[in-house]
């Protein structure tokens, strides 16, 4: 029966459409195959080329980490690079290759990468990264660009690092203490949550007019009456709430989100590394600055230029440490009569993105700067205006008819030898002021440009807000008011007006920057809400110092950098080390 059906369609002439239908539904299906085959081969690509674009970017990541870990365990390691990097060379730096190789420096098809730890043994990351340090100087910053790379992917980034520390703070203290100086109580310095009592030590607070617009940190335990913080808070204090309320005082304003705890940040002992960047003799010092000694007053013109005048010093560059040699540059003016020592001084550029010293007179004889042979015709004397018994510092200072808040042989207010600076003016430039005794604005301290120009100061001991009485307590200055554009650092003590407590109402301090001290530095004294002396706070933080800083501004004893700034840019390497 089947042989005789067969046959009979086969004579029909159906056996060809057949042959084609099982060759059609074939090719169909051998075209899914081939499709499905290929959609998922091409899927696989897809995603190992997103993963290895993915993870070359992250490589680059790893890669500002890891050197921010370097500058962490070597704050000089921004001197660091590879001299024959493009990013390198285009910015201007100054670099040098490290004595321990770096793999991360390479560049080039044949230099090495570096290997991101703990990636796969099979498609390992790796990075590389450049150094721009030719704005250190200047802002404290550090620019690098870092390249992932992953498979044949590469992906680069540029990030800016800026050391974190006092500049991240209006306000700052280590110690929440009136000032071992303005006080004649044996204090012990101590953190009050650290110990069960403070005995003779007086805990300055925050009154009920202060408030501050900017982060503040202390180190103590804060104590605040009513006050008004704009800015996030932080202390040392490991106990909720992390501040101290003063008894009959409604609660303060946390503006800012609620107080929190933070990591101590330790003082450094010395501002002695700022006296370091006036000598010659050190390779790193790309810009040296000016180092006076004694006495010297300094006034800030909106042109650009200073006034000095410095009669006690003599070299204004020097060699070694202890100093055994030095020069006179002109950029920093002419020693003596005729120059700095002139009782008008001299007129002199300042220095930029550099730093002025101002140094004590070196009591060893026959060492550059030393007193052992006065200015010959400079006219120095530690008289007062008008040649009295007074002491004096032969500048003007202590003013006609004031009476100096200190005239201790030991450390008076104006030692005729001692490293104080006096300054005011309108700042055009950017530049560091430091000096080894005392600082003291003697007036308006401004910005000519805000957008630009850039002031810090810091002194070994005070930093005073000049403010000179007589001997019946009445103020010697006919103004009010009192403008500071500054970052201030006080290494050793404070910053605080002279004689707040007498004088009369001085009206209102503003203070435009940062303030960091090692104790609480006062400023006035109220009654309830009025100002009976010194000046009421006006504190502005200078939002620029979360991405800048003025030159060599100090850091805190331990310090990391932070990213300010993250930008992916175009790809500075191929895979194979080429560069773009």
């Amino acid at each position: 029966m089947l042989r005789k059906i067969l046959k009979t369609r086969l004579a029909r002439g159906d056996e060809g459409i057949a042959l084609v239908l099982v060759i059609s539904i074939g090719l169909v299906l051998s075209i899914l195959v081939i499709a499905g085959i290929a959609y998922a081969v091409g899927g696989i690509k897809y995603a190992r080329t997103t993963q290895d674009t993915d993870a070359s970017l992250a490589a680059a990541y790893a890669g500002i980490e890891e050197y921010q870990s370097r500058l962490a365990a070597d704050p000089g390691y921004w001197r660091y690079g590879n001299p024959a990097a493009d990013f390198t060379l285009s910015s201007g730096s100054s670099v040098s290759a490290p004595g321990a190789a770096n793999p991360a420096f390479g560049s080039g098809v044949s230099q090495p990468w570096a290997t991101v730890p703990g990636s796969s043994t099979s498609s390992p990351a790796r990075f590389r990264y450049e150094v721009d340090n030719s704005k250190y100087a200047g802002s404290g910053v550090i620019r690098v660009r870092a390249t992932g790379l992953v498979g044949t992917t590469t992906r680069t980034l540029v990030a800016d690092l800026k050391q974190q520390g006092f500049l991240d703070f209006l306000y700052f203290t280590d110690y929440e203490i009136r000032d071992p100086i303005d006080s004649s109580l044996s204090c012990s310095a101590a953190y009050e949550w650290a110990v069960a009592s403070r005995p003779n030590c007086e805990t300055l607070q925050f009154a009920r007019a202060d408030t501050l617009e900017g982060p503040v940190h202390s180190n103590d335990t804060l104590l605040i009456c009513n006050s008004t913080f704009n800015g996030a808070v932080t202390t040392g204090n490991p106990d909720s709430p992390f501040y101290n309320s003063v008894a009959g005082c409604s609660a303060p304003r946390f503006n800012g989100g609620p107080a929190k705890k933070s990591a101590v940040i330790g003082m450094p002992s010395t501002n002695s590394e700022l006296k370091r960047e006036t000598r010659t003799d050190v390779p790193e010092v790309a810009k040296v600055g000016c180092l006076y000694t004694g006495p010297t007053t300094i006034q800030f013109l909106s042109n650009g230029r200073m006034t000095v005048r410095s009669p006690w010093t003599k070299l204004t560059n020097t060699t070694g440490d202890p100093a055994s040699g030095g020069s006179v540059p002109a950029a920093c003016g002419t020693p003596g009569a005729g120059g700095l020592g002139s009782a008008g001084g001299q007129t002199v550029s300042v220095p930029s993105n550099s730093v002025i010293y101002v140094q004590n007179i070196p009591a060893a004889a026959g060492v550059p700067n030393s007193a052992t042979s006065a200015q010959t015709g400079s006219g120095v004397t530690c008289k007062s205006p008008g040649g009295t018994a007074v002491a004096g510092n032969g500048l003007g200072f202590p003013a006609t008819n004031e009476e100096p808040p200190s005239t201790s042989t030991t450390n008076p207010s104006y030692g005729c030898r001692n490293g104080d600076v006096f300054v005011k003016g309108t700042l055009s430039g950017q530049v560091t002021v430091g000096a080894e005794n005392y600082v003291y604005v003697t007036g308006d301290l401004k910005y000519n440009d805000p957008r630009d120009d850039m002031m810090g100061l810091i002194s070994q001991n005070a930093i005073y807000v000049w403010n000179p009485v007589t001997a019946s307590d009445t103020t010697v200055l006919g103004n009010t008011n009192r403008r500071i554009d500054a970052a201030i650092l006080s290494v050793a003590h404070s910053f605080q007006v002279q004689n707040f407590r007498v004088g009369g109402a001085r009206g209102t301090l503003t203070l435009n920057g940062a303030i960091a001290q090692v104790y609480r530095g006062a400023v006035a004294t109220t009654r309830g809400n009025t100002l009976t002396s010194g000046y009421l706070k006006n504190y502005l933080y200078d939002k620029r110092f979360q991405f800048a800083a003025p030159p060599k501004f100090l850091s805190p004893v331990t310090t990391s950098y932070g990213v300010s700034v993250w930008i992916e840019t175009e790809r500075a390497y191929e895979s194979n080390g080429g560069v773009l």
